[in-house]
């Protein structure tokens, strides 16, 4: 009897112990099995993370790209830049050479820019449209009045100088200040104008009765006015100061409209990283002193 027990007891110790060591073992490969998917969830996160990074990386390095090559040019490291060059103190042609405010400007925002300024002469009334059409130049200056209707067909920078009208005569006509505004707005009174101008708009305006008579350039309006082909010249101030102090000292100023015309640089309005890029540089200008010493010089 007690044999028997000691039998019973010893394969119940047995029982028992192989019942301890399956949950002993069960236990194991579960812990193995959460540490391993653990692990598996940390690599993945870690993966997933550092995919992310390269991601946003890559998307930050195409940006910077995208935005250094959004500026379109004409040819790799040059800045070509349409002019009529026939409008001092703005732009002129002296020797062969281009000379103005408008062309030191442009050549110091090339600079700015690191860019190489090569001038194209083109009749003023044909810059914006050829800047809106593309394939010409990459931007227009040429004393370029800020104006709505032109602003349809382009971008214009900021503004690097801000100007008026004025009216001029030879001496000695029946044209004189103190009459002006009654004898110009007259039946049979020719003033000569730059065609596309500002000054052509404002005499189409202001002096309907008249006839507004347009010329490919300033110069030609004013050599009318003296051959007596044309009464007056109305175009912006600072031309007229230039011209009567050059070479029509025989002329004077009867009308000085204060318009305040701004002046800008005109851009394809499909290149508005390129008017963006003009428009650091002239802040830049402006800052430094430059524009006002280049004002100085030729005003």
């Amino acid at each position: 009897m007690k044999a028997k027990k000691f039998v019973l007891l010893a394969a119940m110790a047995c029982v028992v112990a192989l019942l301890a060591l399956a949950g002993c073992s069960s236990g194991g490969a579960s812990s193995s099995a959460a540490a391993s998917s653990e692990a598996a969830a940390s690599s993945e996160a870690a993966a997933s993370s550092e995919a992310a990074a390269s991601s946003e990386a890559a998307s930050a390095e195409a940006s910077a790209s995208a935005a250094a090559g959004d500026m379109l040019l004409m040819e790799k490291g040059k800045l070509v830049i349409a002019t009529s060059p026939d409008y001092p103190p703005f732009e002129n042609l002296e020797n062969g050479e281009y000379v103005g405010l408008d062309i030191e400007i442009a050549k110091a925002v090339a600079a700015e820019l690191g860019l190489e300024p090569e001038f194209k002469t083109l009749q003023f009334d044909a810059i914006i449209p050829a800047i809106s059409s593309g394939g010409q130049a990459d931007i227009g200056i040429s004393g370029f009045s800020v104006d709505p209707e032109r602003a349809k067909e382009i971008d214009f920078t900021s503004s690097y100088y801000i100007d008026d009208q004025a009216v001029a005569v030879m001496k000695g006509g029946a044209i004189k200040a103190e009459n002006a505004d009654e004898a110009l707005n007259a039946d049979g009174v020719k003033i000569a104008v730059q065609s596309g101008t500002t000054g052509e708009s404002y005499v189409q305006e202001n002096y309907p009765k008249a006839t507004a008579q347009p010329y490919g350039n300033s110069t030609d309006a004013f050599a009318a006015m003296q051959s007596g082909q044309a009464d007056a010249v109305c175009t912006n101030k600072a031309v007229v100061d230039k011209m009567l102090a050059d070479a029509y000292q025989d002329a004077e100023v009867v009308k000085t409209i204060a318009t305040g015309e701004e002046y800008a640089i005109v851009v394809s309005q499909d290149n508005p990283a390129l008017t963006a890029a003009i428009d650091g540089a002239l802040e830049t200008l402006k800052a430094n002193g430059t524009i006002d010493q280049l004002i100085g010089q030729y005003m």
